[in-house]
């Protein structure tokens, strides 16, 4: 029996993932962020033995039963950055082939049907990648507001910030999120919010979005401005990468993936309007599993393995042991 392991690095959590040959997930792991930017690569090797040490203790399978292993990693962004990764997976002395990719690329081997098509990934920030049926890839820089992109809890709790201050200010009238923002952070008033996150004695962190979400489906005009927001920066980044990989007039196949698209319609009709404006033959797809199964579809090819034979069962035995 061969099997195959895949582990999806995140900046929040680290899953790691062992399937059999016929697709049943028989082992999982699990652990703290890994992103190489916030915790270094010490970090990084950490969260990847603490996760597969995990994985390999469920499934009784050992490093030489392994056939391929594919790694989804938040923080491999640049083709600068792949000898120091492979250099720390190593250690976990693998004797397979082993590939790594930026975690955006998860979601998308795992929603669609030949890992061809855009993923755009809305968790605690945003992504997209995107690859075509040649192997020409698509992607976004993946670090937020300093480039532009938007549509992830922190750009979401940020744009909140930004609402509280212009009701403050009397530039816009009063919302509800003020409320949300100081119980959030504990400060006593507007003016304590604002000189706080000034002086980076308060912070603000991507739960928000949640409280933002709630706040616009009770019908808060400023919530709703912002989630409809960030549904149309979502949209524009899967355009962009549709672009790029030449299928924009295609049948592309966009993957929604991350907990922010669990708000449901309120932010994937605002997406939705700005895709098919530009891509009008595009499907939108909910990732329906763990993004951590992409990184195993990743491992099968390593090893020669057409992983989407037995995608279907590898998502429903993900969906059991993946907590």
């Amino acid at each position: 029996m061969k099997y195959f392991l895949g582990i999806d690095v995140g900046s929040s959590k680290t899953h790691a993932l062992i399937v059999d040959e016929k697709g049943q997930c028989v082992g999982f792991g699990k652990s703290w962020g890994g992103n190489h930017q916030g915790v270094g690569y010490d970090g990084l090797l950490n969260v990847l033995q603490e996760s597969f040490e995990g994985a390999k203790k469920m499934s009784g399978v050992g490093n030489a039963q392994i056939a391929g292993a594919g790694f989804g990693v938040a923080g491999y962004d640049f083709p600068s950055d792949r000898e120091s990764h492979l250099q720390t997976i190593s250690k976990l002395g693998l004797s397979c082939p082993v590939e790594i990719v930026n975690d955006g690329t998860n979601g998308l081997l795992a929603g669609a049907t030949r890992g061809i098509g855009v993923n755009v990934t809305a968790g605690s920030s945003n992504n997209c990648r995107g690859r075509n049926k040649n192997g020409k890839e698509g992607r976004i820089v993946g670090n937020g507001p300093t480039f532009g992109e938007y549509g992830g809890g922190i750009e979401i709790a940020y744009r909140a910030l930004q609402a509280v201050n212009y009701a403050w200010i009397k530039r816009t009238p009063p919302t509800v999120l003020t409320k949300v923002l100081l119980e959030a952070t504990g400060a006593k008033d507007e003016a304590d919010l604002m000189e706080g996150v000034s002086n980076s004695q308060y912070h603000i962190f991507p739960f928000v979005a949640i409280e933002v979400i709630n706040a616009a489906r009770n019908g808060d005009a400023a919530a709703q401005e912002i989630i409809r927001w960030a549904g149309e920066e979502l949209g524009w980044l899967a355009v962009s990468v549709a672009r790029q990989i030449e299928m924009e007039d295609d049948e592309v196949e966009i993957v929604q993936s991350g907990s922010i698209f669990e708000a449901g319609e309120i932010i994937i009709k605002p997406m939705r309007d700005v895709v098919l404006r530009h891509c009008p033959r595009a499907k939108l797809i909910r990732l329906d599993g763990p993004p951590v199964v992409g990184a195993v579809i990743l491992g099968m090819e390593q090893a020669g393995f057409d992983g989407y034979v037995v995608r279907d069962v590898v998502v429903r035995t993900a969906k059991e042991i993946v907590k």
